[in-house]
């Protein structure tokens, strides 16, 4: 027997089978025959939608996902570490340490 190799389905048709079987109007192994899956599988998905149904209508959900970020202070520390390290490669070659060739 040959083993089929790993299937890796789209977003959407997870979301199509996973809404088939929520609608309840096959049962899971006759919606596992129509797509081709394993019954366990659509049960999987089909979880994993309505654990996740309640972030597509929260109001907080962009945001709490993405925090926005102050630019202001990092670029004060890139500027910082810059003429830092500016300094220290002066040093290093008025010591003698670094060569002046880049």
């Amino acid at each position: 027997m040959t083993r089929r190799p790993r299937r890796n389905h789209s977003p959407a048709f997870k979301a199509k089978v996973a809404l088939a079987a929520i609608k309840g109007e096959q049962t899971l192994g006759e919606i596992a025959q129509q797509f081709d899956l394993h019954p366990n599988q659509i049960k999987q998905w089909k979880d994993q939608l309505l654990d996740g149904a309640c972030d597509v209508f929260g109001r907080n959900a962009k945001s709490a996902a993405a925090p926005e970020i102050d630019v202001k202070p990092l670029h004060a520390k890139i500027g910082e570490l810059t003429l830092e390290n500016d300094f220290l490669e002066g040093a290093l070659i008025k010591a003698g340490l670094l060569s002046a060739r880049k």
